[in-house]
């Protein structure tokens, strides 16, 4: 840990920190009597709070975000050379790492063409939902403008995104909501729906979303907003046949389809993209946090050349261009981030890898469950994995929430931090989540999943 901050430093830090940081996702009434985590300093897949001790950080950044690992040296000099010569300037004009970042990005996304800039995951999808409704404005008299959401997925924390939000605690106490927002079925296939297996049940899980654009009327509906692999829901991975179907419903009905890759983005799965794994043509794809591995803030909305132009077919009409701006998205640190975070992908061969340590992590899951009961369900697309905990595998009951979060925390006294789906679904948060940076090595994952192992035994037996 950096020997520049000594005791009587972090004390202060502390103390600070208790008394004026509102930090995300936790509950503070512990901290009058308790310190809030502090990490100061992070290496590789390793970082260390405020007491000097060392982690391995199985959840990249607590949320799935530092995929080339910290102290990227590289990543920082970048930035620090394209910010003395110029740190922003609005999106109305352009910058030179955003035209090369453009320019690289699309390069991996055959299919799509243009790249609208902002700063966070929530906000991307806000600009997809408004592209929808302007299309549904310039083409169709407004009608065609509800948005689907599957049940389970995540798409930000707006109210505009959490109208999208097929996570009940996490939406709980801010509506009222968005109009025009319309949920569809999940296609967990561990939670099936309906007496069916496989293939079939993909396939019955996509046409349930053709059922519900029957019910609301096709000619209402402009847009499908899909997780490729449901994130906090519980690391949710499609069934066969689910995404071939999805995609053919869209086009008989003339919908736009908004892949949501702010987590499966820019390597996770294996994949530049998640949606590369499954033969998908979006026409919309938004993402975040892996796009510079949390180095600077970006977020991009990747459309299709026939999205675009529909935004610039009538010059003389005042009203005809995408009446929209993201401040941040004119800052420079963010392309000229992702840039280099891109470079060391490709260079460290980290895609490769991301596989192999994904196989490595499930396989090692696999084993786990056949010494320990309590997990129901392994599941997962490269170093995006997860472990549903349940008290029977029969009746696949959900474990307790606290007896989760106590794994959680006996993992982090061990010195490995992983994640569990957290204030998602009334009943559900019973899901352990594994997301280790692409660098990861064999020993860092036997070393994620040995801890996982001495907390269940410690907490369930066996």
């Amino acid at each position: 840990m950096d020997g520049n901050l000594n005791q009587n430093d972090i004390s202060h830090v502390v103390e600070a920190d208790r008394a004026h940081i509102w930090h995300h996702l936790i509950q503070h009434k512990p901290f009058e009597t308790a310190e809030p985590r502090i990490i100061v300093e992070g290496k590789g897949l390793r970082v260390w709070d405020q007491n000097g001790k060392e982690h391995i950080d199985g959840v990249s950044g607590g949320v799935w975000t530092v995929n080339v690992g910290y102290g990227r040296e590289s990543i920082a000099n970048a930035v620090r050379d394209q910010l003395l010569k110029l740190n922003y300037f609005a999106g109305a004009a352009g910058s030179v790492p955003g035209a090369l970042f453009a320019e690289k990005l699309i390069d991996k996304m055959p299919g799509l063409s243009r790249v609208y800039y902002c700063n966070s995951g929530s906000e991307a999808n806000e600009k997809a939902f408004k592209m929808i409704r302007q299309i549904a404005h310039k083409k169709y008299g407004g009608k065609k403008h509800k948005v689907l959401y599957r049940d389970r997925d995540y798409h930000g924390t707006t109210i505009a995104a959490l109208s999208a939000g097929g996570q009940d605690e996490r939406n709980a106490q801010y509506g009222p909501f968005t109009p025009g927002f319309v949920r569809v079925p999940h296609c967990l296939e561990y939670r099936a729906q309906w007496d069916l297996s496989g293939e079939e049940y993909g396939k019955r899980a996509a046409d349930a979303i053709e059922e519900v654009i029957l019910a609301e009327g096709p000619d209402t509906v402009g847009g499908l907003c899909l997780e490729p692999v449901t994130a906090g829901g519980g690391v949710i991975t499609p069934p066969l046949g689910y995404w071939n179907r999805v995609q053919e419903i869209c086009k008989k009905y003339d919908i736009l389809l908004h892949i949501d890759e702010v987590v499966c983005g820019l390597g996770r799965t294996g994949t530049w993209f998640g949606y590369q794994n499954y033969g998908i043509k979006p026409d919309m794809v938004t993402m975040a946090k892996g796009v510079a591995s949390g180095y600077a803030a970006i977020a991009c909305l990747v459309t299709s050349e026939e999205v675009f132009e529909s935004f610039k077919d009538d010059p003389n009409d005042k009203m005809n261009y995408f009446r929209d701006i993201s401040t941040f998205g004119g800052c420079t640190a963010g392309p000229t981030a992702a840039l280099e975070n891109m470079r060391i992908i490709e260079d460290e061969n980290l895609l490769e890898n991301t596989v192999k340590m994904g196989a490595r992590i499930i396989d090692n899951l696999h084993n786990l469950a056949e010494k320990h009961p309590v997990i129901g369900d392994v599941r997962g697309s490269g170093l995006f994995c997860g472990a549903e905990l349940v008290k029977d595998r029969k009746t696949k009951e959900p474990e307790d929430e606290k007896s989760v979060q106590a794994v959680v925390a006996d993992c982090a006294a061990q010195g490995v931090l992983i994640g569990a789906t957290n204030r998602s679904l009334p009943g559900l948060n019973n899901t352990l989540c594994f997301s280790p940076a692409l660098i990861a090595t064999p020993d860092d994952i036997d070393q994620i999943t040995d801890a996982v192992d001495k907390s269940l035994t410690k907490i369930f037996g066996n």
